[in-house]
């Protein structure tokens, strides 16, 4: 009698009704987690940046509103071929789908030429070596000036007909030309440095003394 009992009650309508109404309940709240999920992060939508290399900052500023992002500009560079404020480049590129509000960076070209400190060279590279370092920071270099000296040995830099020497800050439109050794001396330096006592006793001038003895 109370087996039967117990079996009757899950044949009970009410308790399949609460069963299926918690089953209701549970699919609801899942669908309803998923679709707010969907909805806080977006999912499936996405705004397609445009191209910005080339255009001035301010234009671009003014699409980007229109496409509902924002630009910052993060670094300089300089391209004398383009106009001053225009964009170099950026990121994420042409093409990328980024979310609404996203920021793109972008680096903007500079109203006038860089400069840069010369490095230490002189006197203490030779002319390969100064030229890489020169031409790594984009310096450009004119044909070599020779001078009597050890070969390719570097002994100056020259801007525009003025010497400059390791720390003054030049322009990168600035072309240099470097000093160095041809490789020759000039009979001067060949002669080598004698005392003059000692030059006196090898031509034989040398003053008559007289011993004095106690």
């Amino acid at each position: 009698m109370k087996a039967k009992e117990f079996f009757g009650k899950f044949a009970s309508l009410y308790l399949w009704l609460n069963l299926l109404a918690m089953l209701l309940v549970i699919v609801l709240l899942a669908f309803g987690v998923k679709f707010g999920l969907e909805k806080y992060t977006r999912h499936g939508e996405g705004v397609k940046v445009p191209k910005l290399e080339g255009m001035d900052i301010s234009k671009a500023r003014q699409l980007m509103e229109s496409y509902g992002l924002n630009v910052m500009v993060s670094d300089s560079g300089y391209n004398k071929g383009l106009a001053a404020n225009s964009i170099l480049g950026q990121n994420p590129g042409e093409g990328t789908m980024v979310k609404e509000g996203h920021t793109i960076y972008v680096t903007v070209n500079s109203p006038s030429s860089p400069s840069f400190a010369i490095p230490d060279v002189v006197d203490n590279s030779s002319y390969r070596e100064a030229e890489a370092k020169l031409t790594a920071l984009g310096f450009r270099l004119l044909p070599p000036q020779e001078v009597p000296g050890e070969k390719d040995w570097v002994y100056g830099i020259l801007c525009r007909g003025h010497r400059v020497s390791a720390g003054d800050h030049v322009s990168i439109d600035s072309p240099l030309t470097l000093v160095i050794g041809s490789g020759t001396y000039d009979s001067e330096e060949e002669i080598d440095y004698i005392e003059p006592e000692y030059r006196m006793m090898e031509s034989g001038n040398v003053d008559e003394f007289e011993e004095v003895t106690e």
